[in-house]
């Protein structure tokens, strides 16, 4: 008879925090108390077809991502004061919350107070900032802030003692690694072990209901009532709705094809409405035997009815399309809710995700041509439609600008990129306009001031 064949040992460990009691079995869950864990995968080999994002937990975490033998536990990175303090620069960027150290370099462009308040405090305590005044972060800012944890504030990496205690225990979870390593043929290098802290991400057994992993088009829909949970619990990870590369491909854009294509359509409208209403021959008919003159001097100001029309129709698809909150039992209604706008929820900062593709807005564009053409007379609808379609391009530009800009302090669009960011994070039943706030104050849906 052979030699029984030994089980590879896993190289999945599961992470208990402080003061948490449980046991984890062969099927990785907790038993006990079960609130949020950590689960640290290591970095797999280039070539692994299913680990390729930076996070890697979803419906499935539990089998097979969970499912794995337990492992001896390893410690949290300790790091130095003055490592931390060294990294103050937009490369690299960290803060610390009490003694949790957390990496935000990539969280620099879309900080709503700009990267300028960020670095200012770049290897302090932001735990003041954090509570406020100004600005006290919403649970939902909490959870998006410990994807970026990488490790623990070592505040005596000074002394001999610390020193020889830090030895010590890095010598044996190096003897325990290289252990597995003879077993596997594998050798863990110290910038693995670095990549292991640095793919940490905290995760709630009960609310990561999708496989992260597969296309979540097809699985939200079966998520029922905790679909509006879910959705609105930010991640900062990309995407992906379909399977099929074309149809993906045509969910995403990049923010310079929205002018690139609309912008020639508003110029060539607007002189082609502005030649043939300075022909004189335009007539507003407004009873059977009355009519009025249009004149070229009217194109600017149907131009600016065409914007401020737009801006309303921003505010009602976004607050009663967007924002609805479709049946639990209906797994078509909450796909479809999450194609238009869940999945920007979901992962506010996708940049490819944040315009619209002119494939899609063609349709709508179209739509709304149609219905203004004859609503009005021909030339005239062209001139409200064309305002319209100029609003539109704006509020695309805008909002991109809202996630990944870093406007002045003080200015408009700071003001309004906060109260877009409170709008994500802590208000999505409020704060429905984009480009302005002025719609909200009539519908009462402005987002209230934050009392301390």
């Amino acid at each position: 008879m052979g030699t029984p064949h030994k089980p590879r040992p896993s190289p999945f460990r599961l992470l208990v925090p402080r003061g948490v009691i449980g046991k984890v079995g062969l099927s990785g869950q907790l038993s006990g108390r079960r609130p949020s864990v950590e689960v640290c995968v290591p970095p797999p080999p280039r070539s692994h077809p299913v680990f390729s994002s930076r996070f890697h937990v979803g419906r499935q975490s539990a089998s097979p991502l969970l499912s794995m033998s337990p492992s001896t536990s390893t410690s949290p990175r300790l790091l130095a004061e003055k490592e931390v303090a060294r990294h103050c620069t937009k490369d690299s960027c960290w803060v610390l919350l009490g003694t949790r150290v957390y990496d935000v370099t990539s969280f620099l462009r879309m900080h709503p107070g700009g990267e300028a308040l960020l670095l200012r405090r770049s290897g302090k305590d932001v735990s003041p900032e954090m509570e406020g005044p100004p600005h006290r972060h919403s649970e939902n800012a909490r959870r998006w802030m410990e994807q970026y944890y990488i490790g623990e504030l070592d505040r005596d990496s000074g002394t001999g003692e610390a020193q020889t205690a830090r030895a010590r225990r890095k010598a044996g979870e190096q003897t325990v690694r290289e252990t597995g390593d003879e077993r596997t043929g594998k050798r863990v290098t110290e910038e693995d072990e670095n990549a292991d802290y640095n793919r940490c991400s905290p995760v709630d057994l009960d609310k990561d209901l999708v496989d992260w992993r597969k296309p979540l088009a097809w699985q939200v829909g079966h998520l029922g009532e905790k679909y509006d949970a879910w959705v609105h619990q930010p991640v900062d990870r990309p995407i992906r709705l379909f399977g099929n590369p074309l149809m993906e491909a045509g969910t995403k854009t990049s923010w310079y094809w929205v002018p690139v294509v609309w912008l020639p359509v508003v110029f060539y409208f607007s002189w082609y409405c502005y030649t043939t209403l300075g022909e004189g021959t335009t007539r507003l008919n407004l009873t059977s035997g009355i009519s009025v003159p249009i004149h070229k001097y009217c194109f600017p100001l149907l131009f600016l009815l065409g914007w401020f029309l737009w801006s309303f129709i921003e505010y009602c698809i976004h607050r009663f399309v967007f924002h609805m909150k479709p049946p639990a039992h209906n797994y078509y209604l909450i796909t479809i809710h999450f194609l238009l706008h869940g999945q920007h929820h979901k992962s506010p900062f996708d940049g490819s995700r944040l315009v619209f593709p002119p494939g899609l807005a063609s349709l709508v564009v179209g739509s709304f041509y149609l219905i203004l053409c004859r609503t009005l007379p021909e030339i005239l609808g062209t001139s409200v439609f064309v305002g319209g379609l100029c609003g539109y391009v704006m509020y695309d530009m805008i909002h991109y600008y809202l996630h990944y800009g870093s406007p002045k302090r003080g200015s408009y669009m700071y003001g309004l990129k906060a109260y877009h960011v409170k709008h994500h994070f802590e208000h999505q039943r409020a704060g429905f306009g984009i480009t302005s706030t002025f719609w909200d104050h009539p519908f009462n849906t402005v987002i209230p001031n934050e009392k301390y």
